[in-house]
């Protein structure tokens, strides 16, 4: 055999000898991590009912464009701008409920429990207590003592929720 043949075969029998002894090492993929929650939009799904039961403040013209510009904010989930409108507009009209209700959202969006909750139960005591106000106050409180890891406390929130839809009259 001449040498420079049994070069090549012995340099073809190495790379084949050198592919066959290294074990394949299997690839594991992560699966994606979970899309973080929309807290806000948990919220208005879990508060949806029939009844016809709305108290709204009297308009304000002070405050109108605020809030509008907050609700804007929100839906486009920008939230930082949701809640230095909303602050203003408690600068001007302290104790409204449905302005420390959609703040008690915009906190709930931020992960901000404690504060969503705080804002939550300050527009309760001075709202309604009746209809989807009063239902939204306590979906507030319960994601945040939820996701708090107060379950309890959430389960006892949802309760208050239930008093919140009132019944229509009997009528005979």
């Amino acid at each position: 055999m001449k040498p420079q043949r049994f070069a090549v075969l012995a340099a073809v029998s190495a790379l084949m000898a050198g592919c066959a002894s290294l074990p394949q090492t299997p690839v594991t993929e992560q699966p994606p991590a979970p899309p973080p929650r929309d807290l806000i939009a948990e919220l208005y799904a879990m508060v949806e009912a029939t009844d016809q039961i709305v108290v709204e403040p009297l308009p304000d013209a002070e405050v109108e464009d605020l809030k509008i510009e907050a609700t804007s904010a929100i839906a486009l989930r920008d939230l930082e701008r949701a809640a230095r409108s909303l602050m203003q507009a408690l600068e001007l009209r302290p104790g409204r409920p449905d302005l420390l209700q959609l703040r008690a959202e915009v906190a709930l969006g931020l992960q901000l429990l404690d504060e969503a909750e705080t804002f939550a139960i300050a527009s309760y005591e001075s709202g309604p207590k009746l209809g989807p106000l009063c239902r939204r106050n306590w979906a507030a409180i319960q994601l945040a003592r939820e996701l708090r890891g107060n379950q309890e406390s959430a389960d006892v929130a949802r309760g208050q929720a239930l008093r919140c839809t009132s019944e229509p009259p009997v009528r005979m």
